[in-house]
């Protein structure tokens, strides 16, 4: 069996390709996780308008239950659906358990 004799110049650059791949996959995975951070905090927008909507659908519909009773005209139904819009925000805003996604910090600070 041959041993293997490598000189100085050999292992310093051995080093150098090591550190090279390292920040570099280093670099992609902080893109990664950032492009997954914008995904997330997206999903949460339309997340949250789906449940204002859905909650101002519900206020709407209980409005209307109880005034279609004495009143049949189309226009009840727009004045009521925008408070109901304003109420449903405010509703769905105070029941949402939100998390801390403050950006990260380089060394793991936030």
């Amino acid at each position: 069996m041959t041993a293997l004799t490598l000189t100085p110049i050999e292992i310093m650059a051995g080093l150098g390709v090591l550190i090279a791949f390292a920040s570099v996959w280093r670099a992609g995975a902080r893109r990664a996780r950032a492009a997954a951070d914008k995904a997330q905090a997206g999903g949460r927008l339309l997340s949250l308008t789906g449940r204002v909507l859905f909650n101002a659908g519900l206020i709407v519909a209980v409005q209307w239950v109880l005034l279609s009773s004495r009143v049949h005209d189309g226009l009840v139904l727009t004045a009521l659906a925008v408070p109901a819009l304003f109420a449903a925000y405010s509703l769905t805003r105070a029941l949402t358990v939100t998390t801390n996604d403050l950006p990260r910090r380089r060394g793991g600070r936030r």
